[in-house]
């Protein structure tokens, strides 16, 4: 195993002294502010962008977009990601990063919307905090029914994205759930799937809310509903 260098040896390239610093210096799970990151490189150019492509290398470093903690100038680091530092695996990777192309088409065949909420671009949380949803693209690793995984590109919100990072799209559970389905069942599915949506009757809507009741609240609900 290679001995890991100092963040403060010039001859590694910025990226690679900034994902040592991040380790040597913060730690994973800290926070640092922008002035601290620009004061460690004072005169180094664009460090925060050499920052922001740890990222495509399976780092997380949050800022207030997916950790609504933070302020405008903090950033957490989350977790490290691939040793860069090493050699080969900066360029390896490179290859694999998300295209503002791939970041546009992801987006369209999303239809703009969260994916694991569904929650729309710019709109509002309904807890109430006045926060709005920002969308950004995500990897996600997904089984296939082969039983073969692979890394596949989806669009999520800023909070998803900070409690969904482990998250595995299982194939194989959903074709056997398919395989159950009555004919009635499978056309209704296609029709939701077919719009993208699906709208809820008035008692789905009512047993929604029912869930939501404290329980002497649901108690009294129940009561109501059994009388003649």
């Amino acid at each position: 195993m290679l001995a890991m260098p100092s963040w403060t040896d010039k001859k590694l390239g910025t990226m690679k002294r900034v994902a040592l610093w991040l380790i040597q210096e913060v730690g994973p799970g800290s926070i640092f502010t922008k002035e601290q990151l620009r004061a460690a490189f004072d005169g180094v150019s664009q460090i925060d962008r050499r920052m922001r492509e740890l990222r495509d290398y399976e780092w997380q470093i949050d800022t207030n977009r997916e950790d609504s903690t933070l302020e405008s100038w903090e950033h957490r680091f989350v977790r490290q990601g691939l040793p860069v530092w090493e050699p080969g695996v900066a360029n390896r990777k490179a290859a694999e990063a998300i295209s503002a192309s791939q970041r546009r088409t992801v987006l369209m065949e999303d239809n703009y919307l969260c994916r694991s909420c569904g929650i729309g671009i710019g709109e509002a949380y309904s807890d109430g905090y006045g926060t709005t949803s920002q969308l950004d693209i995500a990897r996600r690793q997904v089984t296939l029914p082969s039983g073969d995984k692979e890394v596949q590109l989806v669009t999520e919100c800023n909070r998803c994205r900070v409690g969904g990072r482990d998250v595995v799209s299982d194939l194989r559970t959903l074709t056997a759930a398919l395989e159950r389905l009555s004919a009635y069942e499978r056309k209704m599915l296609s029709a939701w799937i077919e719009q993208d949506s699906r709208s809820f009757n008035d008692v789905e809507k009512l047993w929604g809310l029912y869930r939501t009741l404290p329980t002497p609240a649901r108690n009294q609900f129940r009561s109501m509903l059994l009388q003649p």
